[in-house]
């Protein structure tokens, strides 16, 4: 048993290289995450913000494999891996054993990857030259049903493509400050010094 988890972390790189605990740590977090991982997207998560090496990474998921902790199943023609009966018992016995600040940070990584491929699926852009600039035509979709469909004006192409990176940033923060300034818009009145004309 692992006494000190900290001691297979490397001070510099702030890595895990012991493959048991990056076993643990990769059947903690396909234990808490609610939803499907392929084969890829496990890779990203684990090893794209540097919490684990990916030739440790490797190692463990072939052990995983090989120990019946970890399984990969066909599900409507793609694979994803899935933890066993043992592998939930073995993540929810051990995951002490590895710092709960690496546990927060794959957990992290997972969460935002999801977020993105969701983004991808229910955000499209179509960018279209105007007459004196482009268009930037934004469809906000949750599963089959519309929640936004706008086209704002961009001068140039690069401030078109600007728009479309902010928007694909936090499309759902977009979509809820369009809503909430429609909510809260009101007719315009103006001032007794407008209406003399003195400004």
């Amino acid at each position: 048993m692992v006494q000190n988890p900290e001691a297979h972390i490397s001070e510099n790189m702030k890595i895990i290289s012991d493959v048991y605990e990056v076993q643990i740590l990769l059947a903690y977090f396909l234990g808490q995450i609610n939803q499907l991982c392929t084969p890829n997207q496990l890779t990203e998560i684990a090893t794209g913000e540097g919490v684990v090496n990916y030739f440790v990474y490797t190692e463990a998921v072939s052990r995983m494999l090989e120990n019946g902790t970890l399984e990969l199943a066909e599900i409507e023609g793609t694979n994803y891996y899935r933890l066993t009966e043992k592998g939930i018992e073995g993540a929810e016995k051990f995951k002490k054993l590895v710092p709960k600040s690496f546990r927060d940070k794959i957990y992290a990584a997972g969460l935002r990857l999801f977020v993105k491929l969701k983004n991808d699926r229910d955000v499209s852009f179509d960018i279209k030259p105007a007459k004196r600039g482009y268009n930037v035509h934004c469809r906000c979709c949750d599963d089959d049903m519309v929640l936004m469909d706008i086209t704002l004006y961009a001068p140039d192409q690069e401030q078109a493509n600007y728009i479309k990176s902010k928007i694909q940033m936090n499309p759902t923060d977009f979509y809820c400050r369009v809503v909430d300034y429609i909510i809260e818009n009101e007719e315009y009145v103006p001032s007794a010094a407008e209406e003399q004309g003195l400004f």
